[in-house]
């Protein structure tokens, strides 16, 4: 085990593969489960938008899952945010998205795993799904070591090996490529974990289940892999350049533009609600949406949002019936709601509680799923109802990054704002924008979407706070003067 590190020095390795579906979340979850279990301390990463990885991720290591995507945030930010979460930690896994060299669309290397482990500089080991094919392994590897000179792949771990005689095959196909096999997993039912129409089921709703799925991919990766040869792979990385992203170091950097004025719609209306509006040390109390339903949210969000100045607090909308004590605004970000319509609907003092909220001005921060949560009904059944629109699932998947300009002045950002997003749904909302919508997107339809109404801001799309850092605070200082 290796001395922690301030993040920048941090061994670490990536893990990619050829397409999707080879075994990447597995072995990286795996590896992270695996090596936590040995006594290191890990740090889990994913490349990408990806909210569900994380929380398996989060599982396996005990430390927040956290994303690094060069579309969202910008390719300057990828190595300070990987150094930021990976502060104190003996050796990091990333996880890598699709294929090793797939990106944004249209956008070559952006966003790829191969952009990421670059700026990482970190070794990259690629996980083969080799059910299917024998010797002509060696000519899938050595396509992808030699694609780009600058991606250093370091070792290859074979997944969905059949037999010896299988692996034996392998391995000798293997010998001529130069790229040592530093793993052989066989086939197992019991990592195979479930999926819906977005893909994994995220980890709080699994529970028990979750635990023994990553417990599983610990010991298939412990058993078929050689640790020791990829700890000291991970050790050939090369220190990163830079200082470490700091929420109240972003924030100075990037101070906020004033707040919307009253005539633009945005004046108080009445005094917050009783038991509503801060605290009395001067921190604003912002209640962030989690539980089962909620269950997608960047940690830099909280993060940005503590460094401002606010009183961070969770609370479950499908269990309890009062906002926090003191809650002075509101974030809810993405999740399923739709899988717990019912119940969500059943909540209806909270439901109630959170209209009130929102009807007396107090900022309201909503994505995705959070924009379903404050809509009339989902499915026909009754929401927060303090958006006059209507949701319901679909049969299209909406999905991809986004390039977004805001239409109008919000608790979040001024009119003119530009901000890349990501969306990814499989509901509709209808009418999709209201009046003021909330963003413009630059589509070649020029479409507009999401709702800006007196303090709330919802909306489809997903975007990263560590991006514009002056969003949070934006925020914070609206629920302040609530």
């Amino acid at each position: 085990m290796g001395s922690a590190g301030s993040g920048r020095s941090v061994p670490r390795l990536v893990i990619a593969a050829p397409s999707s579906g080879s075994g990447k979340t597995t072995v990286a979850t795996g590896l992270m489960a695996a090596l936590s279990a040995r006594g290191f301390a890990v740090s889990p990463h994913k490349v990408g938008p990806d909210y569900i990885d994380p929380g398996y991720h989060a599982l396996a290591t005990g430390r927040a899952g956290r994303n690094l995507d060069a579309y969202l945030c910008g390719a300057e930010l990828v190595a300070p945010l990987f150094a930021h979460g990976a502060r104190g930690c003996d050796i990091a896994v990333v996880e890598g998205v699709m294929g090793l060299f797939d990106g944004a669309a249209g956008e070559g290397e952006l966003a790829s795993t191969a952009q990421v482990a670059k700026l990482l500089r970190a070794p990259v080991v690629l996980v083969v799904d080799a059910s299917a094919q024998a010797r002509s392994v060696a000519a899938l590897v050595h396509g992808f070591v030699s694609w780009d000179p600058e991606v250093r792949v370091g070792g290859v771990i074979l997944n969905k090996v059949a037999s010896d005689r299988h692996e034996e095959l392998l391995r000798e196909a293997l010998d001529s490529v130069g790229v040592p096999v530093m793993g052989v997993l066989r086939r197992a039912a019991q990592v195979e974990t479930p999926s819906r129409h977005l893909g994994l089921v995220p980890v709080a709703e699994r529970s028990g289940v979750a635990v023994e799925a990553v417990s599983a991919m610990a010991a298939q990766v412990d058993g078929g892999c050689d640790l020791s040869a990829l700890v000291s792979l991970a050790r050939s990385a090369g220190p990163l350049a830079g200082a470490a992203w700091d929420a109240g170091e972003a924030l100075v950097s990037s101070p906020p533009p004033p707040l919307p004025s009253p005539t633009l719609g945005f004046a108080r209306a009445g005094g917050p609600p009783d038991g509503l509006g801060g605290t009395p040390d001067g921190h604003p109390v912002v209640a962030v949406a989690g539980g089962a339903a909620f269950t997608f949210s960047y940690a830099e969000h909280a993060e940005l949002l503590a460094a401002a100045g606010a009183r961070v607090v969770t609370f479950d909308p499908l269990r309890d019936e009062e906002l926090p004590e003191g809650t002075s605004g509101v974030v809810i970000g993405g999740g399923f709601p739709e899988v717990y319509a019912s119940e969500l609907s059943a909540n209806e003092a909270l439901r109630k509680r959170i209209a009130e909220l929102a009807a007396r001005g107090a900022p309201v921060a909503a994505e995705c799923a959070g924009l379903l949560y404050l809509c009339r009904e989902l499915d026909g059944m009754p929401m927060c109802g303090v958006l006059d629109a209507s949701a319901r699932m679909s049969e299209r998947l909406t999905l991809g990054y986004r390039d977004a300009v805001a239409v109008g002045d919000s608790v979040l950002a001024p009119a003119g704002t530009r901000m890349r997003g990501h969306e990814f749904h499989r509901t509709v909302v209808e009418p999709g924008a209201g009046s003021s919508p909330a963003w413009g997107l630059r589509t070649p339809e020029r479409r507009v979407e999401g709702f800006v109404e007196g303090g709330v801001h919802a909306s489809y799309l997903h975007t990263h706070w560590a991006s514009a850092p002056g969003v949070a605070r934006r925020f914070v200082e609206r629920c302040r003067t609530s």
